[in-house]
């Protein structure tokens, strides 16, 4: 008996040696955050996965309607027309600006793509922790599902927006070519985006409620009702003013569309360099919010 109560207690490894013990025998942590490349070829492998989730969340959007996948076009189209009534008639947006139905519904469907992509993109995580709890997966694949789920959406609506601008007596031309490197620009914009916003709403919940205001006044900002050239040629704002309105990134694709699209939206009412600041846009927010999101990979659905 008194041997037993003088046997000391097993001493505890210390952690350096169960680190190595765990390597010796290709151990490795539990949800750890992968090296940049090797999480690149994760999300490559699962491209499969992403497309196949964004259009069964299409599809789903609306089932329940009666009028189904028709809401995909109408949505953006009854916006338009609300935002005519107001701007283009009580407000006298529409004065100065040719063809503007087809100026307003171009703006609000682009304006739309990146609108959406923020405001899913910011619940991709927070909302789905059932899945990211359940499953093994890069988390990153969620917030670009859900973004491509949106350049799914505007593509149907592009084709309600062609009919409008052959309505308005708007001629088919290769500037239309041009609507295709404008969207890729967008999407990869959009993307880093939502990379950003579904790591902050994962941390902090609160904040896809701030996100309608931020996006409401982001919007009257682009010039989606009301044509920022045209504003920025008076004398009255100050130069700082008017560069920051020219370099939103949400204006700058707006407008790049409308010149693709329009045939009476000329150049020089682009800003200057407009498709060097697409592509800085592009690539300062997709690079830099897929590596913001990486970095708490590890994070994402504990707590």
């Amino acid at each position: 008996m008194s041997q037993v109560l003088d046997t000391p207690p097993p001493t505890q490894a210390p952690d350096d040696d169960l680190a190595a013990l765990a390597a010796r025998h290709g151990l490795t942590v539990s949800g750890a955050r992968p090296t940049l490349p090797a999480y690149i070829r994760q999300l490559w492998d699962r491209r499969h996965f992403i497309t196949a989730f964004a259009t069964a969340k299409l599809t789903a959007q609306y089932s329940e309607a009666k009028l189904g996948q028709v809401w995909q076009v109408m949505t953006p189209l009854l916006n338009a027309a609300v935002y005519y009534f107001i701007f283009g008639v009580l407000l006298g947006s529409k004065k100065g600006v040719p063809d503007y139905i087809p100026f307003l519904v171009t703006g609000v469907f682009v304006w739309t793509f990146t609108q959406s992509s923020i405001q899913v993109g910011t619940r991709a995580i927070s909302g789905n922790l059932g899945l990211v709890r359940a499953l093994h997966f890069p988390r990153a694949a969620l917030p670009i599902s859900f973004c491509i789920q949106q350049l799914q959406q505007l593509l149907f609506s592009m084709a309600a927006l062609v009919v409008i601008l052959l309505c308005f007596g708007l001629p088919i031309s290769l500037s239309w070519l041009l609507v295709i490197p404008a969207l890729v620009l967008q999407f990869v914009f959009n993307a880093g985006m939502s990379l950003i916003m579904a790591r902050l709403g994962a941390k902090t919940p609160d904040i896809a409620q701030l996100m309608p205001f931020i996006l409401r006044t982001w919007m009257y900002m682009s010039g989606v009702m009301w044509s920022i050239s045209k504003l920025t040629k008076s004398d009255h704002l100050p130069h700082i003013v008017t560069v920051l309105l020219e370099s939103n990134p949400a204006a700058v694709y707006i407008d790049l569309m409308r010149y693709s699209l329009i045939a009476s939206f000329h150049a020089k009412q682009l800003p200057p360099h407009v498709w060097p600041l697409a592509v800085g846009w592009a690539l300062a927010a997709g690079i830099g919010g897929f590596i913001y999101f990486w970095k708490a990979e590890e994070k994402y659905g504990r707590g």
